[in-house]
């Protein structure tokens, strides 16, 4: 036998066992999926009680959309790793549902995991139950500890529980931040500043050690507001005197020393509770409403907000029409290119508005704005999309939850109508671009950065070195021009002068509120306002238009693995299994990467930034 015979049949073995290979492992894939599929289709679907309470546990902040990457994050729930967030709209839509559903004799808030929210949030929440309990149906809170947020919606409740050794904590609204300006000066770095507005407070964290009296006077006005709304809110909702809840911030030593160190008890005392009472009294209360469940005893009959949310969205369908208003959320900061959801970028929100240009069925659209700002030539690539869509006869609301401003608000003021919560924060209208260079830190090491270039801008840009007076005069020249585009567009778009438009601008911050009397705002109201708006703008009748919101949506190869997820968790094969817990060193890495995250977003290629530190949850 030749040599190339044999090294031919070698090979040939080789490739029929790589071949033989190949289809056992389809066999084996085909047989899991089969086994997946079967098992699915044989388990229990989750079947709701014919009487149950709703339980809605709202988790971490309050959003209008999560936050991340819509695929990951799914990945991320499945194993249990995604961070807590909760969606505003859901708990508005399962309150919606619940109010005319037989099925459900009442809701339970438990509260104790919500961390906070801005407060236009925690109102268009605290308005949903106030609707919900007009059916007659009762709303009982609890929880083991309140945060101001949380206390917030229990108030609204018929019953608030706090655990005997529970907590209460009601801070108030305000600012505190982190000054740089001595490390900055110790790390021998030049942080070039160039702003617009005596307001602007963005900037000084890296020029100061404290808080300017500007700064100082905006914050303490807006959140003086905003407390004035959070008291005025509770005491109603709780129909006592707004000086029990004040008394109860401002003396609440006092109030803690006479209940014998109790603070729950103080609570009591101040009226913001019905009762205390332990998780099982709670569990035996919510017996009484709906009964006592069928596989768990001392446990009430409930229905929780995720699939009953699933299971009345599939029974309902989507509320979409032959004509309609869409919803664009537009939450986060504004960032150059495409960024997650949670995040606005120039280019992704862009393609969402275009989305609703194009579709033939969207006959007005609302633009859903909760951003602190940041790039302003990405919040004018979204303020044209904004223009396309009016010139295309579709009319456009921006409707504003608990911040549009700056960059928020440049994208919102070209709308048709702008609302506002009395609580939202808006204006900021002032600009800025940071440069920071460390060429006297490199001095310290020895060493220098020497060169040439064929004109006076070449290696002007560099971080190592020092900016020169013609590109600081150049970096100050744009930064002023954009501030005179953002008071023209401003004054073109409110119909205002734009000397008057430059009185309240400077970077000041405003409430929806005061922003409505300024002329920055044309009146208060909800979302669901705004849609209504939008539609009477488009000349459509009520109920005779349908609801649909444009987002970012997962790709089929997306929705395939994450139904195959899905189906293994069904069939009992855990996914957390297969993932790994973050030890110490990457939590400590995840946290300092949080930090940092604002900074490592000023991407834009002019370096221009119209952004607002003004979130106050």
């Amino acid at each position: 036998m030749s040599s190339r015979n044999v090294i031919v049949r070698f090979f040939s073995a080789i490739w029929r066992a790589l071949d033989g290979l190949r289809k056992f492992l389809h066999l084996v894939v085909l047989l899991f999926l089969f086994v997946l599929v079967i098992g699915a289709a044989s388990g229990t679907a989750p079947v709701l009680p014919d009487r149950a309470v709703l339980e809605i546990a709202p988790a971490g902040f309050l959003v209008e959309e999560y936050q991340g990457d819509p695929f990951d994050r799914a990945l991320e729930e499945l194993v249990g790793d995604a961070p807590p967030q909760t969606v505003v709209q859901d708990i508005v839509d399962a309150l919606e549902y619940a109010e005319n559903d037989e099925r459900i004799a009442g809701v339970h808030l438990n509260l104790g995991n919500l961390a906070g929210g801005g407060l236009s949030k925690l109102q268009r929440i605290g308005e949903a139950i106030i609707d919900f309990r007009e059916s007659g149906k009762p709303v009982i809170a609890s929880g083991d500890f309140y945060s101001q947020g949380g206390y917030y919606l229990a108030a609204h409740a018929d019953e608030t529980y706090l655990h005997p050794e529970g907590l209460v904590l009601l801070q108030g609204y305000g600012s505190y931040r982190m000054y740089f300006s001595e490390a900055i000066e110790k790390l021998r770095l030049d942080w070039n500043i160039f702003r617009v507005g005596t307001h602007k407070a963005y900037v000084e964290p890296y020029t100061r050690m404290s808080m300017s009296d500007e700064a100082r006077e905006d914050i303490t006005r807006l959140t003086s507001q905003l407390w004035e709304m959070y008291v005025s809110d509770v005491a109603l909702a709780r129909e006592i005197d707004e000086s029990a809840v004040r008394r109860f911030s401002d003396d609440l030593v006092s109030l803690v020393r006479a209940a014998g160190g109790d603070v729950a008890k103080a609570a009591m005392q101040q009226g913001l509770l019905d009762g205390l009472a332990t998780r099982r009294e709670i569990r035996q209360r919510l017996i009484e409403i709906s009964g006592e469940d069928e596989e768990f005893q001392d446990a009430p009959a409930t229905a929780g907000i995720g699939e009953y949310l699933a299971q009345m969205r599939l029974l309902k369908g989507t509320d979409v029409r032959e004509r309609n208003v869409a919803v664009v959320i537009a939450a986060g900061e504004i960032t150059f290119g495409s960024p997650a959801p949670g995040t606005i970028g120039g280019d992704s929100t862009g393609r969402l508005l275009r989305r609703a240009l194009n579709d033939d069925s969207v006959a007005a659209v609302v633009l859903r704005v909760d951003s602190p700002g940041g790039s302003m030539f990405a919040s004018d690539v979204i303020g044209n999309e904004v223009a396309a869509l009016k010139s295309a006869g579709k009319p456009v609301i921006a409707s504003m939850g608990s911040a549009a401003a700056s960059g928020g608000y440049w994208i919102s003021v070209g709308s048709d109508r702008i609302f506002a919560s009395p609580s939202t924060v808006t204006g900021s209208i002032g600009l800025f671009s940071m440069f920071p260079t460390y060429q006297r830190t490199l001095d310290v090491l020895g060493v220098n950065v020497d060169g040439t270039g064929t004109t006076p801008w070449y290696g002007e840009f560099r971080p190592d070195r020092e900016m020169s007076e013609h590109t600081e005069a150049l970096l100050q020249a744009v930064v002023d021009d954009g501030y005179q585009d953002f008071l023209t567009r401003v004054a073109v778009f409110r119909g205002m002068e734009k000397s008057a438009v430059d009185e309240i601008a400077q970077g000041r911050v405003w409430t929806g509120a005061d922003a409505v009397n300024l002329g920055l705002v044309d009146e208060l109201g909800s979302l669901e306002d705004a849609i209504g708006a939008s539609a009477e703008l488009a000349g459509l009748a009520e109920g005779e238009y349908g609801h649909k919101t444009i987002r970012h949506e997962l790709s089929p190869t997306e929705q395939l693995i994450l139904e195959l997820v899905a189906l293994g968790k069904a069939v009992g094969i855990d996914p957390a299994a297969f993932s790994r817990r973050p030890g110490t060193l990457a939590r400590l890495a995840g946290r300092l990467e949080q930090e940092l995250t604002p900074l490592l977003r000023f991407d834009e290629p002019r370096g221009v930034y119209a952004h607002c530190l003004c979130l106050f949850e």
